[in-house]
Protein backbone atom coordinates (compact mmCIF):
# COMPACT_ATOMS: atom_id res chain seq x y z
CA UNK A 1 0.00 0.00 0.00
CA UNK A 2 1.27 3.35 -0.78
CA UNK A 3 2.37 5.70 2.35
CA UNK A 4 0.39 8.38 3.18
CA UNK A 5 1.86 11.99 3.72
CA UNK A 6 0.70 11.59 7.36
CA UNK A 7 2.17 8.36 8.09
CA UNK A 8 5.38 9.31 10.37
CA UNK A 9 8.26 6.41 9.43
CA UNK A 10 11.60 6.07 9.92
CA UNK A 11 14.28 4.95 7.52
CA UNK A 12 18.46 4.36 7.69
CA UNK A 13 21.51 4.03 6.44
CA UNK A 14 23.71 1.48 8.28
CA UNK A 15 27.27 0.45 7.99
CA UNK A 16 30.94 1.59 9.80
CA UNK A 17 32.27 3.58 9.11
CA UNK A 18 29.09 5.63 8.06
CA UNK A 19 29.73 9.24 8.38
CA UNK A 20 30.43 9.66 5.01
CA UNK A 21 27.48 8.67 3.35
CA UNK A 22 24.95 10.45 1.50
CA UNK A 23 22.27 8.51 1.56
CA UNK A 24 20.35 11.01 3.79
CA UNK A 25 20.84 13.47 1.73
CA UNK A 26 19.32 11.53 -1.23
CA UNK A 27 16.64 9.77 0.92
CA UNK A 28 15.84 13.23 2.33
CA UNK A 29 15.32 15.28 -0.92
CA UNK A 30 13.48 12.60 -2.06
CA UNK A 31 10.30 12.60 0.75
CA UNK A 32 10.68 16.83 0.73
CA UNK A 33 9.74 15.76 -2.87
CA UNK A 34 7.05 13.49 -2.35
CA UNK A 35 5.47 15.34 0.39
CA UNK A 36 6.49 12.97 2.88
CA UNK A 37 6.69 15.35 5.71
CA UNK A 38 6.45 13.11 8.84
CA UNK A 39 9.36 10.56 7.37
CA UNK A 40 12.65 10.87 8.01
CA UNK A 41 16.00 9.40 7.26
CA UNK A 42 18.96 9.07 9.55
CA UNK A 43 22.60 6.79 9.68
CA UNK A 44 23.75 5.25 12.21
CA UNK A 45 27.35 3.59 12.61
CA UNK A 46 26.44 -0.51 13.05
CA UNK A 47 29.51 -3.22 12.70
CA UNK A 48 28.65 -7.12 12.30
CA UNK A 49 28.49 -7.62 15.77
CA UNK A 50 25.73 -4.77 16.49
CA UNK A 51 23.62 -5.88 13.69
CA UNK A 52 21.21 -8.12 15.27
CA UNK A 53 20.80 -5.80 18.30
CA UNK A 54 19.92 -3.12 16.38
CA UNK A 55 17.17 -5.02 14.18
CA UNK A 56 15.86 -6.54 17.78
CA UNK A 57 15.21 -2.50 18.77
CA UNK A 58 13.30 -1.56 15.60
CA UNK A 59 9.43 -1.06 16.01
CA UNK A 60 6.35 -0.79 14.21
CA UNK A 61 7.43 3.11 12.93
CA UNK A 62 10.57 1.57 10.58
CA UNK A 63 9.95 1.66 7.05
CA UNK A 64 13.64 0.10 5.38
CA UNK A 65 17.15 0.09 6.06
CA UNK A 66 19.74 0.69 3.91
CA UNK A 67 23.28 -1.32 4.30
CA UNK A 68 26.90 -0.81 3.21
CA UNK A 69 30.07 -2.08 4.06
CA UNK A 70 30.69 -4.39 6.11
CA UNK A 71 26.63 -5.43 6.69
CA UNK A 72 25.35 -6.54 2.96
CA UNK A 73 26.05 -10.47 3.72
CA UNK A 74 25.68 -9.73 7.70
CA UNK A 75 22.11 -8.45 7.23
CA UNK A 76 21.17 -11.88 5.28
CA UNK A 77 19.97 -14.14 8.13
CA UNK A 78 18.10 -10.95 9.65
CA UNK A 79 15.76 -11.06 7.03
CA UNK A 80 12.41 -12.91 6.59
CA UNK A 81 13.47 -13.59 2.76
CA UNK A 82 15.46 -11.95 0.09
CA UNK A 83 15.27 -11.23 -3.56
CA UNK A 84 16.70 -12.90 -6.21
CA UNK A 85 18.84 -10.29 -7.06
CA UNK A 86 20.17 -10.15 -3.80
CA UNK A 87 20.72 -14.09 -3.67
CA UNK A 88 22.26 -13.82 -6.89
CA UNK A 89 25.57 -12.12 -5.16
CA UNK A 90 24.97 -13.27 -1.51
CA UNK A 91 24.68 -9.39 -0.86
CA UNK A 92 21.42 -7.56 0.35
CA UNK A 93 22.14 -3.39 0.64
CA UNK A 94 17.93 -2.98 1.06
CA UNK A 95 15.57 -4.31 3.84
CA UNK A 96 11.73 -3.22 3.72
CA UNK A 97 9.47 -3.91 6.51
CA UNK A 98 6.20 -5.54 4.81
CA UNK A 99 2.78 -4.45 6.89
CA UNK A 100 2.51 -7.84 7.64
CA UNK A 101 6.04 -7.52 9.80
CA UNK A 102 8.55 -9.62 6.91
CA UNK A 103 11.51 -8.15 6.68
CA UNK A 104 12.67 -8.72 2.93
CA UNK A 105 16.13 -8.02 1.95
CA UNK A 106 17.19 -7.26 -1.78
CA UNK A 107 19.64 -5.34 -4.04
CA UNK A 108 19.39 -2.18 -5.55
CA UNK A 109 23.48 -2.05 -6.64
CA UNK A 110 23.06 -4.35 -9.61
CA UNK A 111 19.87 -2.71 -11.51
CA UNK A 112 21.05 0.77 -10.34
CA UNK A 113 24.12 -0.06 -12.43
CA UNK A 114 21.84 -1.02 -15.05
CA UNK A 115 19.75 2.43 -14.83
CA UNK A 116 23.12 4.67 -14.95
CA UNK A 117 24.62 2.96 -17.66
CA UNK A 118 20.97 2.84 -19.47
CA UNK A 119 20.98 7.08 -19.07
CA UNK A 120 23.92 7.05 -20.83
CA UNK A 121 23.05 5.42 -23.32
CA UNK A 122 24.66 2.09 -23.26
CA UNK A 123 21.66 -1.02 -23.37
CA UNK A 124 24.06 -3.35 -24.29
CA UNK A 125 27.73 -4.06 -25.25
CA UNK A 126 29.53 -6.98 -26.78
CA UNK A 127 32.39 -7.70 -24.27
CA UNK A 128 33.52 -5.58 -21.02
CA UNK A 129 36.62 -5.27 -18.35
CA UNK A 130 36.40 -4.67 -14.58
CA UNK A 131 38.68 -3.62 -12.80
CA UNK A 132 38.94 -5.13 -9.12
CA UNK A 133 37.93 -7.77 -7.81
CA UNK A 134 35.86 -6.75 -4.59
CA UNK A 135 32.57 -7.10 -3.78
CA UNK A 136 31.60 -4.28 -6.48
CA UNK A 137 33.09 -6.55 -8.68
CA UNK A 138 30.42 -8.95 -8.18
CA UNK A 139 27.50 -6.71 -8.13
CA UNK A 140 28.85 -5.41 -11.76
CA UNK A 141 29.38 -8.65 -12.80
CA UNK A 142 26.30 -9.57 -11.93
CA UNK A 143 24.88 -6.12 -13.94
CA UNK A 144 26.59 -7.03 -17.07
CA UNK A 145 25.16 -10.90 -16.93
CA UNK A 146 22.21 -8.57 -18.49
CA UNK A 147 23.66 -6.32 -20.69
CA UNK A 148 26.67 -7.76 -22.13
CA UNK A 149 26.70 -10.64 -25.06
CA UNK A 150 30.20 -11.45 -24.63
CA UNK A 151 33.30 -12.06 -23.30
CA UNK A 152 34.14 -10.05 -19.37
CA UNK A 153 38.00 -9.97 -17.70
CA UNK A 154 38.59 -8.70 -14.59
CA UNK A 155 41.93 -7.77 -14.17
CA UNK A 156 43.20 -8.62 -10.43
CA UNK A 157 46.08 -8.88 -8.29
CA UNK A 158 46.08 -12.89 -6.95
CA UNK A 159 45.15 -15.62 -8.01
CA UNK A 160 42.72 -15.92 -5.25
CA UNK A 161 40.88 -12.78 -6.61
CA UNK A 162 40.69 -14.61 -9.93
CA UNK A 163 39.34 -17.77 -8.97
CA UNK A 164 36.51 -15.62 -6.96
CA UNK A 165 35.27 -13.95 -10.13
CA UNK A 166 35.53 -16.79 -11.98
CA UNK A 167 33.51 -18.29 -9.89
CA UNK A 168 31.05 -15.68 -9.85
CA UNK A 169 30.90 -15.86 -13.46
CA UNK A 170 30.32 -19.60 -13.34
CA UNK A 171 27.30 -18.42 -10.82
CA UNK A 172 26.09 -15.71 -13.08
CA UNK A 173 26.21 -17.60 -16.14
CA UNK A 174 28.81 -14.49 -17.71
CA UNK A 175 31.50 -15.60 -19.68
CA UNK A 176 34.42 -14.54 -17.56
CA UNK A 177 38.54 -14.78 -18.23
CA UNK A 178 40.90 -13.47 -15.66
CA UNK A 179 44.09 -11.10 -16.27
CA UNK A 180 46.94 -9.35 -14.05
CA UNK A 181 46.46 -6.34 -12.87
CA UNK A 182 49.96 -5.51 -14.62
CA UNK A 183 47.94 -5.29 -18.25
CA UNK A 184 44.94 -3.20 -16.82
CA UNK A 185 46.08 -1.15 -19.08
CA UNK A 186 44.74 -3.62 -22.21
CA UNK A 187 41.11 -3.13 -20.10
CA UNK A 188 41.20 0.59 -21.25
CA UNK A 189 40.29 -0.43 -24.73
CA UNK A 190 37.32 -2.58 -23.67
CA UNK A 191 33.51 -0.95 -25.16
CA UNK A 192 32.98 -1.00 -21.36
CA UNK A 193 35.25 -0.57 -18.24
CA UNK A 194 34.13 -1.03 -14.89
CA UNK A 195 36.82 0.43 -12.21
CA UNK A 196 35.70 -1.16 -8.99
CA UNK A 197 38.58 -0.34 -6.84
CA UNK A 198 39.29 2.07 -3.96
CA UNK A 199 40.46 5.31 -4.34
CA UNK A 200 43.95 5.98 -6.10
CA UNK A 201 44.13 2.48 -7.39
CA UNK A 202 43.53 3.28 -11.18
CA UNK A 203 45.61 6.09 -10.91
CA UNK A 204 48.66 4.72 -12.51
CA UNK A 205 46.09 4.04 -15.80
CA UNK A 206 45.28 7.47 -16.63
CA UNK A 207 48.07 7.66 -18.81
CA UNK A 208 47.57 5.03 -20.94
CA UNK A 209 43.97 6.30 -21.50
CA UNK A 210 43.13 5.66 -25.42
CA UNK A 211 42.95 8.34 -28.23
CA UNK A 212 39.27 7.74 -28.93
CA UNK A 213 37.99 5.86 -25.43
CA UNK A 214 34.17 4.28 -25.20
CA UNK A 215 32.67 4.37 -22.06
CA UNK A 216 34.08 4.09 -18.33
CA UNK A 217 32.10 3.28 -15.21
CA UNK A 218 33.83 4.58 -12.47
CA UNK A 219 32.13 3.67 -9.24
CA UNK A 220 33.56 6.04 -7.04
CA UNK A 221 32.16 9.16 -5.90
CA UNK A 222 34.84 10.90 -3.54
CA UNK A 223 36.88 12.32 -4.66
CA UNK A 224 35.68 13.04 -8.21
CA UNK A 225 36.77 13.09 -10.59
CA UNK A 226 38.91 10.59 -9.87
CA UNK A 227 42.35 10.92 -12.28
CA UNK A 228 41.18 7.96 -14.72
CA UNK A 229 37.75 9.07 -14.93
CA UNK A 230 39.11 13.30 -15.96
CA UNK A 231 41.70 11.76 -18.17
CA UNK A 232 38.51 10.10 -20.49
CA UNK A 233 36.91 12.81 -20.31
CA UNK A 234 39.21 14.99 -21.81
CA UNK A 235 40.00 12.16 -24.84
CA UNK A 236 36.00 12.52 -25.48
CA UNK A 237 34.57 9.39 -23.58
CA UNK A 238 31.57 8.77 -21.83
CA UNK A 239 32.23 8.34 -18.01
CA UNK A 240 29.56 7.09 -15.56
CA UNK A 241 30.23 8.00 -12.25
CA UNK A 242 29.50 6.49 -8.31
CA UNK A 243 27.18 9.25 -8.40
CA UNK A 244 25.34 7.77 -10.97
CA UNK A 245 24.99 5.05 -9.40
CA UNK A 246 24.45 5.97 -5.73
CA UNK A 247 21.70 7.96 -7.09
CA UNK A 248 19.96 4.98 -8.67
CA UNK A 249 20.10 2.62 -6.20
CA UNK A 250 18.77 4.87 -4.08
CA UNK A 251 15.58 5.66 -6.43
CA UNK A 252 14.80 2.29 -6.12
CA UNK A 253 15.31 1.93 -3.09
CA UNK A 254 13.31 4.83 -2.02
CA UNK A 255 9.68 3.64 -4.15
CA UNK A 256 10.55 0.27 -2.34
CA UNK A 257 10.31 1.68 1.26
CA UNK A 258 7.41 4.58 0.36
CA UNK A 259 5.53 2.62 -2.13
CA UNK A 260 5.77 6.11 -3.96
CA UNK A 261 6.75 5.79 -7.65
CA UNK A 262 8.81 6.99 -9.82
CA UNK A 263 10.80 8.58 -7.04
CA UNK A 264 12.20 12.13 -8.06
CA UNK A 265 15.26 11.06 -9.55
CA UNK A 266 16.51 14.53 -10.58
CA UNK A 267 15.62 16.01 -7.07
CA UNK A 268 18.01 13.31 -5.18
CA UNK A 269 20.93 14.04 -7.93
CA UNK A 270 20.88 17.53 -7.75
CA UNK A 271 20.96 17.44 -3.76
CA UNK A 272 23.55 14.74 -4.15
CA UNK A 273 25.59 17.29 -6.58
CA UNK A 274 25.40 19.92 -3.84
CA UNK A 275 26.35 17.81 -0.50
CA UNK A 276 29.30 16.62 -2.71
CA UNK A 277 30.31 20.53 -3.49
CA UNK A 278 30.15 21.50 -0.17
CA UNK A 279 32.37 19.12 1.15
Amino acid sequence: MPARATDARRAAVLGKPIAHSLSPVLHRAAYDELGLTDWSYERFEVDEAGLPSFFEKLGPEWAGLSLTMPLKRAVIPLVDEISGTAASVDAVNTVVFAEDGRRIGDNTDIPGMVAALREHGIEQVGSAAILGAGATASSALAALARICTGEVVAYVRSEARAAEMRQWGERLDVEVRTADWADAEQALRAPLVIATTPAGTTDALAAAVPECPATLFDVLYEPWPTELAARWSMFGGAVVSGLDLLVHQAVLQVEQMTGRSPAPLDAMRRAGEKALAAR
